[in-house]
């Protein structure tokens, strides 16, 4: 009878177990880390909202390859340390397929060679360069590259025949690197920094760093920064009375920026992708149709203006989805999925990866943007 009953257990084991196995197949765990909350939560927030809502879609649709989609999204308040953390968390407890984000240039710098040596995909939206060159065999990035954003501008302050900027930047991993960026490419576009400065990430006021700038008669302010700091620069620049052109990076893409400035933000001027002027491209445009859709949908769901942010989101979401589908849940075969992928059309752009480009975007990912903010509400325009 004993004998009977430990039969009767072992059986009972095995048909759970079983049944925990085929549930655990039946799903693919993505971690995600962003900084929802705190400085960057500009961008943190609406890739989070994006996340939750591909998810849903996915799930709803019956999964990738027939496997629903577990989101794990932790945030990071842009903290590099905490964003180590969490990496450890999704990586060693949670045993997740692949990791989303960070948001920020400086938590990713902080985290990629983690999820190297543990042979776990990472598709970082943030945009230094830095962050996949050179080239880590697990990492890559969907926004951008900041050097390629310089270029922008430096073509842009040449064709207006402007050759001497002040440069500000912010003091943190993404505006750290848009400075080292822009200080190397200057010579190559005849283009002389005649100062440089660096503000905290948290300051409300920048009329202190303006004044400088001012003072030494540059014909055009450039500054680097992803916080709400960034929103003082044109402020400061017209409160003094200064007529120059304003550059911001591509990290100026979400409308809450420009609205914080008022009419302050007026002509500013920022390369960025086409998402945030989806509705005025040309029918024939080959991101059209997706750009539209994801800003209708998000703004759908979100209830607020999409952004380049969420975007970033999207596009990594949308790519690690492809590399299982190509790949399945084998996280080399996927990998490598990924860093053969061609022509996939994204927000940010149409990327074509390689084993020497984890980033898979070119010059043309951009367009030159401005602000207009002489009507009642603040929009993005394509520059003329």
């Amino acid at each position: 009878m004993r004998t009977l009953s430990r039969m009767l257990v072992l059986a009972v084991c095995l048909v759970l177990a079983a049944a925990g196995a085929a549930a655990a197949a039946d799903t693919i765990k993505v971690g995600a880390i962003l900084a929802v909350t705190g400085p960057a939560a500009f961008l943190g927030a609406p890739e989070a909202k994006t996340l939750e809502m591909l998810a849903a879609e996915t799930n709803a649709a019956g999964g990738i390859k027939g496997m629903k989609v577990e989101l794990l999204i932790k945030d990071s308040g842009g903290d590099a340390e905490k964003a180590l953390s969490l990496a450890k968390q999704l990586v060693e407890e949670e045993k997740v397929f692949a990791v989303l984000g960070p948001s920020t240039s400086g938590e990713s710098m902080k985290i990629k060679q983690y999820l190297e040596d543990n042979a776990t995909l990472l598709i970082s939206c943030a945009a230094a360069e830095a962050i996949t060159t050179p080239v880590l065999k697990w990492v890559f990035k969907t926004p951008q590259n900041d050097a390629n954003a310089v270029r922008w501008i430096f073509a842009d302050l040449k064709k207006k025949g402007l050759t001497k900027v002040g440069v500000l930047n912010s003091n943190t991993g993404f505006g750290k690197a848009g400075r080292g960026q822009l200080e190397k490419l200057a010579p190559e576009f005849g283009i002389e920094i005649v100062i440089a400065e660096e503000y905290d990430k948290a300051a409300v006021d920048l009329d202190d760093v303006v004044t400088k700038l001012k003072a030494k008669d540059v014909q055009a302010v450039v500054n680097w920064s992803i916080e709400p700091a960034q929103s003082k620069v044109p402020v400061s620049v017209r409160k003094l009375g200064w007529n120059v052109p304003v550059y911001q990076s591509h990290g100026f893409g979400n409308i809450k920026y420009a609205e914080a400035c008022g009419v302050a933000s007026n002509g500013v001027l920022f390369p960025a992708g086409r998402l945030l002027v989806a509705d005025v491209l040309p029918d024939a445009n080959p991101q059209k149709a997706l750009l539209v859709k994801y800003k209708k949908d998000y703004e759908a769901f979100a209830k607020e203006a999409a952004s380049t942010f969420g975007g970033h989101a999207y596009d990594a979401y949308t790519l690690l989805a492809k590399a299982i589908e190509v790949g399945g849940a084998d996280k080399e075969n996927a990998r490598t999925a990924l860093e053969n992928l061609k022509g996939f059309i994204g927000t940010a752009g149409i990327f074509n990866f390689s084993p020497t480009d984890h980033n898979g975007l070119g010059m043309d990912a951009f367009e030159m943007l401005t602000v207009d903010a002489n009507g009642k509400d603040c929009k993005f325009v394509l520059a003329k």
